[in-house]
């Protein structure tokens, strides 16, 4: 989601002349997009900050001026600490404010006092931002588009809704629009993004609420877009007509990414998810059933206050009866602000360390396994540029995983039919099985 708000940034900067350049000692202007989901994340931005403050300054002895801000969720929950330990950045803006930039900076260069735009406005951002001129990726063949910001799940763990704000929608029209300018410069694939993304309630074109399945059945209909996906979602907001939509559209990618965080009922309480591993497993069967080459990602935090060796050994049992085909795995680090920082029963680093590592293990070998189940295989590749050895095309297939062929530059764009002929490390190897894109 930074990757696509710093996009959205540049759109609302270029009316003032603002363009991208390829250092940050070439920039009159240099914004650090900061997210604040993980450990020391703060101490990371002050790190940068303090580099970017010599550049600041050689800048200023060769006649130039710089604005420094910071922007994201870190500037949302530590600004005023921004302002007070590094009082040469200029502008601290959080999430929702990024739409009054250009308004920020008149008043940067105009009083050159420090500017703090940290509350969550009455009115949407999406409403004020200028149409995004180009996608967010390299090659314009896939892009992030944003439909849904917030969260109103409040996780004991998660810091989301204090920096992001309730769970908001962009309206369907509004989203259809930007995904068919997309497609218009040549993407193939949109991921479609949002704190807690299934819980998309857009208004339509009709007057009512849209859900994420309804947008995506519209989206299909888009000509030229080959691929949607869509990335954070919660098991509380996977509904009958979400698993549907995976069973009818083949351009919904058969990949989903669904954290479930932990495999023991006590600590899911405790996280306050408001579901049961029992749960978690019967909605992986229904959309199994659905989508019957469906695989999964999700999230996993070892080490949540409370958390005994039975409550983890309950979470290997859930990896195990589950598979999954990627998975991103934490040690519970404490946010300031949310309930489980004050809670009792913290787990010792050690105990953390050595969950982790298990856990870790276990998600690599079925990830090991998912892609070697691959190989042998004739699959669609959406090929998206060159690889690393001459000669090389890459793309990724519907499970996301990245595969390298030999082929003609000619095929980047298109969707081809390859055989899987090798498990590497990180990716798959194969061969192009015919030049005719996959239908």
């Amino acid at each position: 989601m930074n990757v696509y708000d710093s996009a959205r940034m540049g759109d609302v900067l270029r009316p003032l002349g603002y363009a991208p350049v390829d250092a940050p000692d070439q920039a009159d202007m240099i914004i650090l997009n900061t997210c604040h989901i993980r450990d020391r994340a703060a101490e990371k931005v002050f790190s940068e900050l303090g580099r970017l403050r010599l550049i600041k300054e050689a800048r200023k002895e060769a006649g130039h001026g710089t604005i420094i801000a910071v922007a994201g969720c870190v500037a949302q929950a530590e600004g005023e600490e921004i302002l007070a330990r590094a009082p040469y950045v200029d502008i601290v803006l959080g999430p929702q404010t990024y739409h009054r930039l250009p308004e920020m900076v008149a008043r940067a260069a105009r009083a050159g006092g420090r500017i703090i735009e940290t509350e969550f406005p009455a009115e949407q951002k999406f409403d004020f931002l200028p149409e995004s001129e180009a996608p967010q990726t390299p090659g314009n063949l896939t892009a992030f588009l944003t439909i849904q910001e917030g969260c109103d799940k409040f996780c004991s763990f998660c810091v989301v809704p204090y920096t992001r704000g309730a769970e908001s929608s962009r309206p369907v029209a509004s989203v259809l629009a930007e995904a068919r300018r997309m497609v218009a410069s040549g993407v193939r694939e949109i991921s479609l993004l949002g704190q807690n993304v299934n819980a998309y309630h857009g208004e339509g074109p009709d007057g009512g609420i849209w859900g994420l399945a309804r947008l995506a059945y519209a989206l299909a209909e888009i000509p030229g877009l080959a691929r949607i996906r869509y990335t954070t979602s919660h098991p509380r907001d996977m509904d009958e007509a979400l698993i549907a939509a995976h069973r009818d559209l083949p351009q919904l990618m058969p990949f989903l990414h669904l954290p479930v965080q932990s495999g023991s009922d006590q600590i899911l309480r405790a996280m306050n998810r408001g579901h049961t591993a029992d749960e978690y497993r019967d909605l992986v069967r229904r959309l199994r059933e659905a989508r019957p080459d469906l695989a999964l990602s999700s999230d996993f935090i070892v080490g949540h206050p409370g958390e005994s060796d039975a409550d983890f050994e309950a979470t290997m049992a859930l990896v195990r009866d589950t598979g999954f085909a990627l998975a991103y795995s934490f040690k519970y680090s404490p946010r300031p602000g949310t309930p489980a920082a004050g809670a009792g029963m913290q787990v010792p680093e050690d105990v953390k360390d050595s969950r982790l590592q298990a856990l870790q293990q276990l998600l690599r070998q079925q990830q090991d396994a998912f892609n070697q189940t691959m190989v042998g295989q004739s699959v669609p590749v959406l090929f998206t540029g060159t690889g690393r050895k001459p000669g090389q095309i890459a793309g990724r297939s519907p499970w996301l995983q990245p595969v390298h062929v030999q082929g003609d530059p000619a095929l980047i764009g298109q969707e081809i039919m390859v055989r899987i002929t090798e498990r590497l490390s990180n990716s798959l190897g194969g061969i192009v099985e015919e030049e005719k894109e996959y239908a």
